[in-house]
């Protein structure tokens, strides 16, 4: 992998770390969390589609549902984790269970209320491609941001501050 402190310091801050603007500081650190997101996101893709083939939004639902241990969640708190709509995330579970990757059941006592959970075959799949899901995250950060965010993000991802201090 290449060393993400190699282009760490050739990086411009990002224009919304800048202040001076319009824009008051919750809403410059919520632009400096957009971009950091859509850079991790950009590389992810190719990663889940290539470990898990899955989309980024079904890798997304396997995500919530991954730290739900033993349990799963209703859809209805999918959708709105997610910001998904309801009919988009039926279709998104409909094709995570015919993979074999969800199962869904109804809630006893609600006739409309259906709560997804993980397959074995899923937290096998999740857990193999742990290593390297993890290293793509930590790239597309320490690639996308400049120093001052980074050491911001640092805070939140321990592995990128070891490589933040070359360790």
């Amino acid at each position: 992998m290449a060393d993400p402190d190699e282009h760490a310091t050739d990086l411009p801050e990002c224009p919304s770390a800048q202040g001076g603007g319009l824009l008051p500081p919750e809403l410059r650190a919520w632009m400096l969390l957009v971009g950091a997101t859509g850079a991790v996101e950009q590389q992810l893709r190719s990663v889940v589609k290539e470990r898990l083939d899955v989309s980024h939004d079904e890798f997304l639902i396997l995500c919530l549902l991954a730290e739900q241990p033993g349990a799963g969640l209703r859809m209805t708190r999918v959708a709105e984790l997610l910001g998904r709509p309801k009919t988009r995330l039926t279709y998104q579970i409909a094709c995570l269970q015919h993979a074999g990757l969800v199962t869904r059941r109804s809630v006893c006592g609600d006739k409309r209320g259906v709560e997804v959970a993980l397959t074995d075959k899923a937290r096998r799949l999740l857990t193999d491609a742990s290593g390297a899901l993890a290293e793509t995250v930590t790239r597309a950060l320490a690639q996308s941001v400049g120093p001052a965010q980074r050491e911001a993000v640092c805070g939140l991802l321990p592995d990128l501050a070891g490589e933040n201090s070359g360790a």
